[in-house]
């Protein structure tokens, strides 16, 4: 399970947790963006095992999606066959306003491409990599804990910088639901690796133009805060649901 911006405090609830920095890792640079903590938990979460990462590597650090992805490669080599990721994502749409919860059906990768190496793995084109079975069940978990899910197509684009209010009319055009800087570069390891995945988008501030007020980096990390209970309670009643092998 990746967390995204702001969302880091749901390690917290790691039964048993055994906990690794980032930068004790070879290969693993710390994350240099506010809200990611950069590290690994592992443990047991509603008496399933599992390994969070807290915190990610964006495109826009300067690191190379090869980096990027590193984490979710190095899950799929300890054995993870669900991935469930998160992130903080800008508002497209109306009826998404910040605090809401969101699992992906889609995304559009215009972020520049992926490796060469996945691109072996892939093929041609590349299906959709949410899996349709893990959405109906986030779908039948949030009725059961209560927490309204709604659901929308995410578009990553590089950053750093947040988006103008032409480029947001641009992706509403092209489709988009939600906005953000991550999650499809793992998603792709994901597919490209047969590993089932889970998109869950908290939004956490409007799209620049479709509210007067500019998006800040700070109302991201305090939204993301203040809805993490209610993705926890999701979270919890996933995992419960996820058969066991």
């Amino acid at each position: 399970m990746v967390l995204g911006s702001g969302l880091g405090a749901l390690a917290d609830s790691v039964e048993d947790p055994v906990g690794v920095g980032f930068a004790e890792l070879s290969g693993f640079p710390d994350p240099g963006v506010a809200g990611h903590a950069g590290r690994w938990i592992a443990g047991r979460f509603e008496g399933r095992r599992i390994l969070i990462q807290a915190g990610r590597y964006h495109a826009y650090e300067g690191w190379p999606l090869q980096v990027v992805q590193a984490p979710v490669r190095t899950a799929v080599a300890l054995g993870a066959g669900v991935l469930v990721l998160t992130n903080a994502a800008g508002s497209l749409r109306a009826s998404l306003s910040p605090g809401a919860l969101v699992a992906l059906t889609g995304h559009l990768d215009l972020m520049g491409g992926t490796p060469s190496d996945l691109k072996r793995c892939l093929g041609g084109a590349v299906p959709g990599p949410y899996d349709p079975d893990l959405l109906e069940l986030a779908l039948l978990s949030a009725g059961r804990s209560g927490v309204p899910l709604a659901t929308g197509v995410y578009a990553a684009v590089s950053g750093p910088s947040y988006e103008t209010p032409a480029e947001i009319r641009m992706l509403k055009g092209l489709g988009a639901d939600l906005v953000g800087m991550s999650t499809v570069p793992e998603a792709t390891a994901a597919r490209a690796a047969a590993v089932r995945c889970l998109g869950l988008s908290v939004v956490t501030n409007w799209a620049a133009g479709v509210s007067p007020a500019p998006p800040r980096h700070e109302e991201v990390l305090e939204v993301g805060r203040r809805s993490a209970a209610a993705l926890e309670r999701l979270l919890r009643q996933i995992v419960c649901a996820l058969p066991r092998r």
